[in-house]
């Protein structure tokens, strides 16, 4: 997988498919985010590097409470990678 900003567009996407809103704030976020389940958002430090906003997006998103069938096609295959751990983002 690349560390990228395009990677890390896709897997935002994914969140906005599913009516999550990404914010990246600052804070003193232990794992390096934050989530309001009542108000579906995500906040991440925004200190943290590519590499680190796309592993914390990896860990978080299976975490979710994601409708699988708002999801584009891409958005499916990519939450289903995710999910599985068999990540290959091109």
């Amino acid at each position: 997988m690349k560390f990228n900003q395009s990677t890390l567009d896709k897997l935002e996407d994914v969140l906005s498919q599913a009516d999550y809103k990404m914010r990246y704030e600052r804070g003193t976020f232990q794992s390096g985010w934050c989530l309001l389940e009542d108000k579906r958002v995500v906040v991440l430090n925004k200190f943290l590097d590519i590499e680190g906003r796309i592993n914390t997006l990896l860990d978080l998103i299976p975490q979710l409470n994601i409708n699988y069938d708002k999801l584009t096609l891409e958005g499916q295959k990519l939450y289903d990678s995710v999910v599985s751990k068999s990540i290959v983002i091109a």
